[in-house]
């Protein structure tokens, strides 16, 4: 549990030492931060209706489907992209995404669920 703790604490450090770089690419992010999870969400809860999940198990699929990863995607970009900028896909995934999903997203992907079970 230590390390995992530590681990987080250092990817909030560095992408905070480089919050400015935001500025750059805002707009794009927001945009992308909230399409991409509501085009793989209805992707998710159209194949978990294909594949005869309940509506509930559907919605969420497509949930699971929409979600940013915050703990393992983190450290596997570092590894292989280490000249990434760490503070676009943490802003991405825990600023944007992560809130949209909870407020919106889940009530979306689960209606859809409902329609498409109709």
């Amino acid at each position: 549990k230590g390390a995992l703790t530590l681990f987080l604490l250092e990817m909030g450090v560095v992408a905070g030492d480089r919050l400015g770089d935001l500025k750059k690419v805002g707009p794009f992010l927001f945009g992308f931060g909230v399409l991409m999870p509501l085009v793989h969400g209805t992707l998710g809860v159209t194949l978990g209706t294909w594949a005869g999940l309940s509506a509930g198990g559907a919605a969420v699929l497509g949930a699971m489907a929409a979600s940013a990863s915050y703990i393992a995607a983190p450290p596997a970009v570092r590894l292989t992209l280490p000249d990434a900028n760490p503070t676009y896909s943490l802003t991405a995934a825990l600023a944007i995404t992560f809130p949209f999903n909870i407020l919106a997203g889940i009530p979306i992907y689960y209606n859809l669920a409902q329609r498409f079970a109709t």
